[in-house]
């Protein structure tokens, strides 16, 4: 691929990736930044990317472990944020459209819900339901086998449903 086409079909993949940026920083400066980080890596190692294979995957692979990366790193530097601050509080959905009443109240307790299961099952879930990956490619991000993806997927739910049952008496 030539690295003009490869430049600008990555680009093409600039919101979504920012979107998961978001999800995994919840901190708009450090989505930016892993983002970029993400961009430079991609284009640094384009040479690597095997033609005909999904890019996008390709491209949230490289975002998922260069958070990790970072997150080891601050985690190692740091226990607590620096003005006491919780992230959590953060919205998770960042470009969600404007609710009122019940609406807001449904989507702030399901971002609640979201954070309080393990990382790869909100990950997967993430890349499965709401960026539309077809499970093949969620196992490339991952490192993992599909019949993983799909259990997690599963679990996920499981857990979802269960920490939001009140929801089904409404």
């Amino acid at each position: 691929m030539a690295s003009a086409d490869f430049h600008r079909q990555a680009l093409e993949h600039i919101d979504a990736l920012y979107n998961f940026a978001m999800y995994l920083t919840r901190n708009p400066p450090e989505a930016d930044d892993l983002v970029q980080e993400t961009y430079l890596r991609a284009f640094r190692f384009a040479h690597r990317f095997q033609a005909g294979t999904h890019l996008r995957a390709w491209l949230f692979q490289i975002l998922r472990n260069t958070f990790l990366t970072f997150y080891r790193i601050r985690e190692r530097e740091a226990a607590v944020a620096e003005d006491g601050v919780p992230d959590w509080d953060v919205p998770m959905f960042h470009d969600a459209p404007d609710e009122t009443g019940g609406a807001l109240e449904a989507h702030t307790d399901l971002e609640r819900a979201m954070r309080r299961l393990p990382e790869e099952f909100r990950t997967v879930l993430l890349l499965a339901e709401v960026e539309g990956f077809p499970l093949d490619e969620v196992a490339r991000v991952m490192a993992c086998p599909v019949g993983t993806v799909k259990s997690r997927i599963f679990r996920a739910k499981e857990r979802l449903r269960a920490l939001l049952r009140d929801y089904d008496t409404r």
